[in-house]
């Protein structure tokens, strides 16, 4: 029972960072929510038991391909979706 419950906690503050991560109108604004949806996905799937399918979401798309998403839009200027 208690599963099921942070499960669904799990799963609603998911699906309300995604909708932040694609409403936001500030390009690192959402790579930073995309960056902590990413967290709390990595987060669900060692609660779910996959603790490798965690790891590697952590180290790759948190650890290397967010972070380069961010220094990319600080470099170059993206500020806002038109």
């Amino acid at each position: 029972m208690i599963f099921s419950i942070i499960f669904l906690i799990f799963a609603a503050i998911i699906v309300i960072l995604a909708l932040i991560t694609i409403s936001a109108k500030n390009l690192v604004h959402s790579s930073v929510w995309l960056m902590i949806f990413l967290f709390v996905l990595s987060a669900l799937f060692i609660f779910l038991g996959g603790s490798i399918v965690g790891a590697v979401e952590l180290l790759v798309f948190v650890g290397a391909v967010v972070t380069l998403l961010v220094f990319t839009l600080m470099l170059t200027g993206g500020k806002e979706i038109e």
